[in-house]
């Protein structure tokens, strides 16, 4: 006789699932976004998060972080905190100095595995952001990619398995660095159709991506249009 395999089938067969991933429960408030990393099994989502408190400018970073990733988080508050007039950004007495009176805690969940790699800039910048705008980042969007002090979005590698690893976890935007456009070939094609993706070639580009209406720049006091 036929065999009906049906979702308590399943339940049967392959037992309760190993773990939830809670991506839009994370992602409820502001100061958490979600980036991609590569390890030696493959690609795997992490989540960013960040909180301020009253302090002296201090910022601490934890979740057994390598050298290469503590640097990606000091050049995102450095180019932040150079950017946080064009973006309104303030801290809770209303300064556009972000770390005026202020320490930030970048925390990177899951602390008993090592993390490094120079991919994790652009999830700790809209981190960040997010932060200090009081905004929710997109809980279907993750990204990857690395950055300089000029706003500019670097390639990285490991693409291939980091999309499949969003894709996993039912994610449906990706950001990745222009220059890695290239890589996309790589992903089977119907994981490619189930995806949108941005190409972000500057970190206004990844920021209009994971905010819902985007990111506006705040127009300066006084500035004309020119008709030239």
């Amino acid at each position: 006789m036929p065999i009906l395999i049906d979702f308590h089938a399943l339940k049967d067969i392959l037992g309760p699932p190993m773990y939830d991933m809670e991506v839009s429960e994370r992602l409820s408030q502001p100061g958490v976004a979600i980036g991609l990393a590569w390890t030696p099994l493959g690609g795997e989502i992490m989540f960013v998060e960040a909180s301020r408190m009253d302090g002296e400018g201090q910022l601490t970073l934890t979740g057994q972080l390598g050298d290469v990733m503590k640097e990606s988080a000091h050049l995102a508050i450095s180019w932040l905190r150079s950017n946080a007039k064009k973006y309104h950004l303030t801290n809770a007495s209303g300064s556009f100095d972000l770390l005026d009176n202020t320490d930030i805690h970048l925390h990177f969940p899951a602390g008993a595995v090592t993390k490094d790699g120079p991919s994790a800039g652009v999830t700790i910048v809209t981190c960040l952001a997010s932060l200090f705008s009081g905004r929710l980042v997109r809980s279907d969007v993750a990204m990857t990619g690395e950055i300089t002090l000029r706003g500019l979005v670097l390639p990285v590698g490991g693409i291939k398995d980091k999309v499949l690893a969003a894709h996993r976890a039912g994610l449906k935007c990706i950001v990745i660095p222009q220059r890695n456009e290239k890589d996309l070939e790589e992903i089977p094609g119907h994981v490619r159709q189930d995806l949108s993706f941005v190409r972000a070639g500057r970190l206004d580009d990844v920021l209009n991506a994971a905010f819902d209406g985007g990111f506006p720049v705040q127009a300066r006091p006084g500035a004309l249009d020119s008709k030239l």
